[in-house]
């Protein structure tokens, strides 16, 4: 099965996410494919401006767990997802997330690395690796921080809390609230995008990302992240989501 549906139209492109076994959690492959077609994409002159969303009412459920559970920080430290985060954040063209449903973990940190976000009325969004034994590893708790404030920031990463779509507008985490799906009105925003000056766009993303993102020590985030792969509270973590009970950490 495709895990990544590429849909051209009229000046500008919709990818959806297509893992809805798995609420489209993002493997590493599904991760390259993003990152691959964005790369397409950035150097194709009709298309003007990105939607990525989820197939079947989830944008991602985070990251694949079966893909953690027993990787180092050795692995985690050559791991190829990074070149593909990087990839993704570095397409130089409008992107739109549309979130409904599930946006978590990594699912929010790829929302995270778009730059308008529509929620959905079903839209549930949080960084929940806390309760996992780990942290971010995109970046997504910086980016979370820059774009809401430390306080909210630290709210939603150090308690895991997933809020809903209209606590995310309220919070400046979305810039969209849809009344109706995410998916539709994203689709919207994108086509009017197309229709603005894409030289003008691709300017003003630039110094956007700058501004936001210029004085983030996401490498220190990510050194955490890495460092907590052989954490045995990491372990537990992941034991105890796959058997749905509280974990019990050790701080080891």
């Amino acid at each position: 099965m495709e895990q990544l549906i590429t849909e051209r139209q009229d000046g500008w492109a919709r990818l959806v996410l297509h893992r809805p076994e798995a609420k489209n959690a993002l493997n590493t492959a599904l991760l390259a494919a993003i990152a691959a077609q964005l790369g397409q994409l950035a150097q194709e002159d009709a298309c003007r401006a990105v939607l990525i969303c989820g197939a079947e009412g989830n944008f991602a459920a985070g990251a694949d767990i079966g893909e953690i559970e027993h990787k180092t920080s050795a692995e985690g430290a050559v791991d190829p997802r990074k070149a593909h985060w990087a990839a993704i954040r570095a397409f130089p063209k409008p992107l739109v997330a549309a979130v409904d449903g599930f946006a978590l973990g990594g699912g929010l940190e790829l929302a995270l690395m778009a730059d308008l976000l529509v929620a959905g009325p079903t839209a549930r969004l949080g960084l929940p690796e806390t309760s996992l034994g780990l942290i971010p590893g995109a970046g997504g708790g910086q980016r979370l921080m820059a774009r809401i404030g430390p306080a909210k920031a630290a709210r939603m990463v150090l308690t895991g809390e997933i809020i809903d779509a209209q606590t995310a507008f309220d919070w400046g985490l979305a810039s969209h609230l849809a009344q109706t799906s995410a998916t539709e009105e994203g689709a919207a925003l994108a086509a009017k995008l197309a229709q603005r000056a894409p030289l003008a766009l691709q300017a003003a993303k630039r110094a956007l990302v700058d501004g936001a993102e210029g004085a983030l020590a996401l490498g220190t985030e990510r050194a955490g992240f890495e460092a907590l792969l052989d954490s045995a509270d990491k372990a537990e973590g992941i034991r105890a989501f796959r058997d749905k009970r509280r974990p019990v950490y050790q701080g080891r």
